[in-house]
């Protein structure tokens, strides 16, 4: 049962990691119903470690435009890629510092349904505000790789938002790109590129801190939400690209809305029952 409730929590994670909806969001409600028999320590690395999985399917879906070192690219392409990596590390400065140095008072202080909600509902009404201020303006940037060092470093500012539970790390990287003149599939795509250093570091730092003594069970609990959360990030990722193409950020500004106003009153009722 616990392997059967990993794959549930894995497809939640692969689904929510990449739109900007928050998977910390959905994460909390989900485990109001689905509880692993694990220690509270596990499941804390549980909720972090799983994102790797999600990881290596922006490295796979990716690999050709991330991957520098190809002989098949000429020396120019190379070069951009690499680039594109220096721009990346900037944007990823911000969460590395402030994350390493206050992540567990971070998680203590903000990890409540309180605080979810809240970020849901406020991050969902600046998603339909900024597309709304959007709408006529032709952006600046179209392509991650043409981002600057310093708007990529101010993008990674924005990124800190998502230490708070409930932001979504996508919905805030997204957001800070937007309003530096980036297109909707380039803020998207810079955000995918970010979460691999981000959420690699994120990953082992959990395991670091949680010891690589697992037992069989919890082993293959983890592989299970792990694995079940790079396949659906597959999917995940190219919806995303292929539904911003054609439409607006604003349905999943009301769908957190929306998400927000349930996490507060399904957890309102039970602390009134």
């Amino acid at each position: 049962m616990d392997i059967i409730k990993a794959i549930l929590l894995g497809v939640i994670e692969g689904v929510t990691e990449w739109l900007p909806i928050s998977s910390t969001g959905h994460l909390i409600i989900a485990e109001e119903f689905i509880k692993l028999s694990v220690s509270a320590s596990f499941m804390e690395m549980f909720r972090v470690v799983i994102q790797f999985g999600a990881i290596l399917a922006v490295i796979v879906l990716y690999w050709k435009k991330l991957f520098p070192f190809s002989f098949r690219k000429k020396p120019f392409v190379r070069r951009e890629t690499l680039s594109l990596w220096g721009r990346i590390l900037a944007a990823c400065l911000p969460a590395a510092v402030i994350g390493l140095l206050f992540d567990d008072a971070i998680d203590a202080l903000f990890y409540n349904y309180q605080t979810v909600a809240l970020t849901l509902i406020l991050y969902g009404v600046l998603f339909i505000v900024i597309e709304a201020r959007n709408r006529n303006r032709v952006p600046a940037v179209n392509d991650p790789g043409h981002i600057t060092y310093k708007n990529a470093l101010l993008i990674g500012v924005f990124q800190l938002l998502a230490l708070i539970p409930g932001t979504s790390r996508s919905g805030a990287t997204i957001i800070g790109a937007i309003l530096l003149g980036t297109s909707r599939e380039a803020a998207a795509e810079f955000s995918f590129f970010l979460a691999v250093p981000v959420m690699i570091g994120a990953s082992l730092l959990k395991l670091v801190k949680f010891g690589f003594a697992f037992t069989s069970a919890e082993l293959a609990v983890l592989l299970a939400g792990v694995v079940t959360a790079f396949v659906v990030s597959l999917f995940a990722i190219r919806f995303l690209v292929g539904f911003i193409r054609k439409h607006s950020y604003t349905a999943f500004g009301w769908y957190r809305i929306a998400l927000g106003v349930i996490v507060a009153a399904y957890f309102l009722t039970r602390a009134a029952a």
